[in-house]
Parts: C-alpha cells; structure tokens; sequence
C-alpha cells in the first residue's frame, strides 16, 4: 500500500481546523491548505485512507484555478513548497503535492451548488414531489418526462446554508438574497453558472460529464474570489462519456466503490466508520487518479 497521509502535524503554526480532509494552519497572513488522504462516508471519516487522494485533490483543483482565472480568481497564493516559509520546508514529505499556500479570505456562508444534470438529492426530492403529482422542487418546475440523471433543460443554480456542523440545508434564491444580500447572492450565482459552464464545456472534450459541483467564495480586499477546492472528484459528479445512460444511476470518478460497500454491511453509519477492504481502498485511488490523468493530462 502506498505512504497514506491520514493526519498532518506542523509544529511551528497553530491548527485553525481540521476538516474531513483538510487540515488548515494559520500562517498569519495567510493559510496553509493540506489535503489528507481522509475519505469520509455518510459524513463519517473513515479509518482508511486513499492512497494518493490529497495530492489528486490539490493537482485538479490547481489546474482549475489556472483554467478558470479568466472567469473569476481564486484564493492560490502558491503551491511551490520552495516558495513555502522556511520551517515548513521540514515537513516537505507530508506536504509536497498536497499543500498549498492560500490568502486569507472572508469566507460567503454559502455553498454554490449547479447542476447540469439531475442526480442525487435533488433526483430523491423530484420522486418525492411526484408522489404528491407535482413536478417541483425548490421552487424549479422539472418536465413530467425528466428522468433519472438526464441532462437539464437549464442549468440550475441551487444554493445551500453553509453549516460548519452536521448538515447544509437547501435554501432559495431568495433565502440566499435575505442571507446575503442581492449583490453578493447575484455574484455566487452568476460567477457560478459561469465557472460551471467553461468547466463542463471543457471536460465533454475530455470524456467526462460534470453532472453537478459545488463551489466557495469569499471576499479578499473587496475583491469577489473562488476558495477552497474546486471542481474535484470530491465536489463534484463526474460521469464517464463513454458510459452515460439515461434513466439509471451513472459509475463516477469518486468514492462509489466506498459507498457501495459500505450499503452491504450491517453499519448505523455513525462514527466509528468500518476498515475498508484493500481491493475497495484500490478500486476508489484508481478512479480519482483516472479522472486527474483525463481532464489536466497528467
């Protein structure tokens, strides 16, 4: 098995938050991001790690922000270790490839959601309106016809409440307007569709469907920038091309061999999570180093 990363330790600079894959220093400043090989299931971090998966996440998300700065900035300061303060340079092992250097934003307590296809909860939320002979969901009137994962007429902007414990919360537009206000929720919303559409455009060509993402923003010196990650295996749905089916539920680029061997045990899918199997942890590295070689050719 290769060298997991499961949890970071930089002595020098206070822990700010360790997340359920990311483990966040300040650096006065600024913020060091790294991405663990943490995987979590039903929002429980698992005892096994993904070979290899924080330095997929960084490496996609660094050739995203590049790909999309012509769209909006992002919050990359540098991910050149060399570049890194001085006493970070000893921890070079558990940071290179996976670490990066970030500016210090006022995060917007929301999470932008776009969905180009319809999956996931928002697919279980249709079925439960049409059990009540309706066709609407927050607010958005689907066809009576739409099936499961086919592609929309529109591409949907559908916020969340951004909730740093248990679960994020579907909310309006209009929620979002009252939450945020109308030039701040009119930006998420547009700079989101915008980012969504260059993004999917771009992977079609590339052999992968971005079925639906979620992005972070937030504010540095007035300025309107995307943070976090972006458009990954971890936050987003990424379907293969070549096997795009409609009607059924599509094989992604993620964690779905995690998730379909955690639903054949007997598990309440409350912490402690289970030991994965080898043959599951290989199955699920080899997915998001597919998805990373497709879509930045390396």
């Amino acid at each position: 098995m290769d060298n997991v990363v499961l949890q970071t330790d930089i002595k020098e600079y206070p822990l700010k938050w360790r997340g359920k894959v990311r483990d966040i220093y300040d650096l006065g400043d600024s913020l060091l991001f790294i991405a663990s090989d943490r995987i979590s299931a039903f929002d429980v971090v698992l005892p096994n790690g993904i070979p290899n998966k924080g330095k997929v996440l960084t490496a996609m998300s660094l050739f995203w922000f590049d790909y999309l700065k012509d769209v909006v900035d992002s919050h990359l300061i540098t991910a050149n270790i060399d570049e890194f303060p001085s006493d970070l340079h000893k921890y070079r092992d558990q940071l290179e490839g996976r670490s990066m250097i970030v500016v210090k934003a006022d995060r917007i307590d929301a999470e932008c959601i776009v969905r180009g296809y319809i999956s996931g909860s928002m697919w279980k939320e249709l079925l439960s309106a049409r059990k009540n002979n309706s066709n609407t969901v927050h607010g958005f009137d689907f066809p009576a016809d739409l099936q499961e994962s086919q592609k929309l007429p529109e591409t949907l902007f559908t916020p969340s409440s951004k909730a740093d414990e248990g679960h994020d919360e579907n909310i309006s537009y209009q929620q979002l307007v009252d939450l945020l206000g109308a030039e701040t929720a009119q930006l998420c919303q547009q700079k989101s569709l915008e980012v969504y559409t260059k993004a999917a455009d771009y992977a079609l060509t590339k052999g992968i469907i971005i079925a639906d993402t979620k992005f972070e923003f937030g504010f540095k010196d007035g300025k309107f920038i995307i943070i976090d990650e972006v458009l990954s295996p971890d936050s987003s749905r990424f379907w293969p091309v070549d096997k795009y089916e409609v009607g059924v539920s599509q094989p992604s680029f993620d964690k779905q061999p995690i998730r379909d061997y955690l639903h054949t045990l007997d598990w309440d899918k409350k912490a402690p999570g289970p030991e994965l199997p080898d043959s599951v942890i290989q199955e699920s590295a080899a997915r998001y180093l597919e998805a990373q070689k497709l879509l930045t050719g390396k």
